[in-house]
């Protein structure tokens, strides 16, 4: 898919995947001195079971962003997601439609332009809409692990975004911000949105929704929230949009 500056497109060969295993290792690993060193790439045993699009600069074909799908008949399968190893999800496995795990969601570091995202979301759109995909989910980061920081933003997610009782994760790591219950304050919605990872917030002004509670993995340093997107619940208006992208 082309659209104005950047152009999307799966990853297709080895030296596809190694690049954007070094953009996730540039946004996720190379700046924080305390995590151990490692060969300059972001990867794990999902990589092999996921399909990977790349966001490139049409002009220079510089790799911007890029992001993994792994694509589930339904929601008996969701046990050999990435999210499951940090989440109990025994609510979600009743769910009967196709659904896709987006991960490793980033964008190179120095890049600012809102229109890489945008493309990001409509070649997701295309995929949604090609295996008829009902719902999305994945981990929604923060950067560091000091909830503090974030306080207002995981305010703001106890008051507006908590997901559906019948779909809610349960605790299964061993560390967590419960902030669903710890929380008592209310949350300066300006200071919440400056905090919130872009990822997140474009899941949200989709009505996406989140867990109760944040894991804290140190091996990335950082705190995530279990992050899902009913695709029926996005705005038509919003969703007329991401399909114009995706042509």
């Amino acid at each position: 898919m082309s659209d104005g500056r950047y152009r999307t497109r799966m990853a297709e060969t080895p030296a596809d995947l190694e690049g954007a295993q070094r953009l996730r290792h540039q946004a996720f690993i190379a700046s924080d001195r305390d995590l151990a060193p490692t060969d300059g790439r972001d990867r794990d045993a999902f990589d092999s079971a996921c399909q990977h699009i790349m966001v490139e600069d049409r002009a220079t074909g510089r790799l911007v962003a890029t992001l993994r799908l792994l694509p589930l008949g339904s929601g008996a399968e969701i046990g050999r997601s990435y999210s499951a190893q940090y989440y109990e999800l025994k609510g979600l496995a009743g769910y009967k439609k196709p659904m896709v795990e987006v991960g490793r969601f980033c964008v190179e570091r120095d890049v600012r332009d809102p229109d890489v995202l945008r493309a990001a979301w409509g070649a997701l759109a295309g995929v949604v809409d090609a295996k008829g995909v009902e719902m999305l989910f994945g981990c929604s980061s923060f950067q560091g692990t000091d909830e503090q920081a974030y306080a207002d933003a995981f305010a703001m997610l106890k008051e507006r975004h908590l997901a559906p009782k019948r779909w809610l994760p349960r605790i299964k790591a061993p560390n967590v911000f419960r902030f669903a219950q710890r929380l008592r304050r209310k949350p300066d919605p300006k200071r919440a949105l400056r905090t919130m990872p872009p990822l997140l917030r474009s899941y949200l002004s989709l009505g996406g929704w989140v867990s109760d509670h944040a894991v804290v993995d140190r091996d990335l340093n950082t705190l995530h929230v279990f992050t899902g997107l009913e695709i029926r619940s996005i705005p038509p208006a919003r969703a007329r949009a991401l399909r114009a992208v995706a042509g």
